[in-house]
């Protein structure tokens, strides 16, 4: 599968019993043919069904009036979830919608109402097919002529469009993901002649389309390069110099064949890659349940596992709470990792330990497919040996809370067969902890084997192939990236992460990792759990004003 993509702007899925159709129907004869080829992933997409008066002209002749695609959009989410579910082990299924830009008043309800009838769905791509003056850009030679005339020539038919292009991205930039095919006129009308000079034309449809490129940079969206335009005979959307132009500006690229019939399934993925690489990019980018990842275009063995561990991190990044899950981040890179920097613009190096940084707005963290070096420097805390169940641990920790003990550090490793073991460093009286262990002891029911003080360099870890996460905003931690975690900020005083584990262990929520961090009167934490998802949820927003951050994260391994 050298020339295989992961596809955005991928296979449209039919309307069903509507008079005009559009798409496949029997979209599981789809997966089928994708698992038969070898595919990893097969992506679906549908059009949002549009309001009664955007029609196109063969619409309009069937004499009926419908919204096209109702009931089939109705039940796209429910015929996708289920084919996930009867393919899981066998092929990846991707799906989302092609939003149809109506215009800025009833259209953007119409629009959001549509986006909340799609659950589960992995992006959103804004497009235009219609102008204001519902014609449709897209529906034969003779409708476009007619709105040529209606807007007075072929350069204010342009201006039009990219004025509702831009008037688009402004209205849905914090809902889409991807802007599709911009330069979609091109199928039924020439491209503009100052687009062959674009970067120095002073055309007004040159700065137009500049300002255009300049809004998709700033609100941190993704490009469409749409193959369709290949058998439509008109060229790859969009043309190479606004391609190039989008890569000047830093602008990441989805890609997808657009294809509405089964025998074009796989067709043209070397072409797409082909033209990305003529344009200067290096990757791609697709998405999973709105989180961006990164896709090499040329692939080795060694690349795919470096892009593991950055989809990884994007991911982890993005899962934490209070961020925009399409945000597109960053990029430090170290060690091994920074012979990457040449294919993420305006990423840096960052030091020779295998590892990636990804940051975005007041979040960062750090991960890597290593093991951190084990800090050789001694230090004082307590060391506990006891039952890997739920709820041993809190005990431990609300003792040293109500003797006023403040947990600075915290590791804790499980062996997976029952014995789990901790080490906490704490500032506070030796002996007031040397009392609270003891009374530890006393109460704890034959949960704790041992527990005492200790000069120790930290705990050994065991053997794991996971990723290692390394810092959290700045705040060095070093744990395993589990399946199911709580990152959580909040105030470093005693007492505080108490209510948290509390919590956990009244759900018989049991805790596998566990580190904790300090900056100032800043305290972080990263708790590998094992437990309900939705029974977690549901406690975390009552844990109270002392959490300035408490993401709740399960991870696609």
């Amino acid at each position: 599968m050298e020339n295989f993509i992961w596809e955005t702007h991928g296979i449209h899925t039919g309307t069903g019993s509507d008079h005009v159709k559009h798409g496949i129907d029997d979209i599981e004869n789809v997966v089928r043919k994708a698992i038969e080829k070898g595919h990893p992933s097969v992506t679906f997409i549908i059009h949002t069904p549009r309001l009664t008066g955007f029609r196109y002209q063969g619409e309009k002749n069937t004499d009926i009036k419908f919204i096209r695609g109702d009931n089939a959009y109705f039940n796209y989410s429910k015929n996708i979830s289920a084919l996930k579910k009867k393919y899981i082990n066998k092929i990846d299924i991707r799906h989302g919608i092609e939003l149809e830009w109506q215009g800025s008043k009833i259209g953007l309800d119409w629009n959001r109402s549509k986006i909340l009838q799609a659950q589960g769905i992995d992006f959103i791509i804004g497009s235009i097919h219609f102008s204001k003056e519902k014609i449709a850009y897209d529906g034969s030679a003779e409708e476009t002529q007619l709105l040529v005339e209606k807007r007075g020539g072929l350069n204010n038919y342009w201006l039009g469009y990219l004025d509702e292009m831009i008037e688009m991205i402004d209205a849905t930039w914090d809902t889409i993901q991807v802007v599709g095919h911009i330069d979609l006129l091109k199928l039924y009308v020439d491209l503009p002649e100052c687009f062959e000079d674009l970067e120095n034309s002073n055309d007004p449809l040159a700065r137009k389309m500049r300002l255009l490129l300049e809004k998709i940079s700033e609100y941190n969206l993704a490009l469409d390069v749409n193959l369709a335009g290949i058998k439509k005979e008109c060229g790859i959307y969009p043309h190479i110099n606004i391609l190039k132009r989008a890569k000047s500006l830093g602008i990441p690229v989805t890609l997808g064949t657009d294809t509405h019939h089964i025998d074009h399934l796989g067709k043209l993925y070397k072409e797409g890659i082909d033209y990305l690489l003529e344009a200067g990019y290096t990757n791609y980018l697709s998405f999973n349940n709105f989180i961006p990842e990164k896709r090499p275009l040329i692939r080795t063995q060694e690349k795919d596992q470096m892009y593991r561990v950055i989809n990884k991190a994007i991911e982890l990044l993005n899962k934490r709470s209070n961020t925009h899950r399409h945000r597109i981040p960053n990029y430090s890179f170290g060690g091994n990792f920074s012979s990457l920097c040449s294919e993420f613009p305006y990423s840096v190096k960052g030091g020779t330990f295998d590892c990636v940084t990804v940051r975005k707005d007041d979040r960062s963290l750090t991960i890597s497919p290593s093991h951190p070096a084990i800090n050789t420097e001694k230090k004082l805390g307590i060391y506990s040996s006891h039952q890997d169940k739920p709820g041993v641990l809190t005990i431990l920790m609300n003792t040293l809370a109500s003797e006023g003990i403040n947990i600075e550090t915290a590791e804790l490793n499980s062996d997976g067969i029952g014995t789990a073991e901790a080490f906490l460093t704490f500032t506070g009286d030796i002996n007031e902890v040397k009392e609270a262990l003891e009374f530890t002891m006393g109460t704890g029911q034959g949960a704790f084997y041992t527990l005492e003080l200790r000069e120790m360099e930290g705990l050994t870890e065991k053997s794991s192939d996971s990723l290692y996460l390394l810092e959290i905003d700045g705040v060095e931690i070093h744990t395993p990236v589990t399946e199911h975690m709580i990152i959580t900020s909040h105030k470093n005083s005693s007492g505080v992460l108490l209510i948290l584990l509390s919590a956990l262990s009244a759900l018989g929520v049991n805790i596998e990792t566990l580190q904790l961090g300090e900056r100032g009167n800043r305290g972080y934490s990263v708790i590998g759990i094992q437990g309900d998802y939705d029974t977690v949820e549901h406690i975390l927003p009552k844990l109270g004003p002392h959490f300035k951050e408490v993401s709740h994260i399960t991870l696609n391994y």
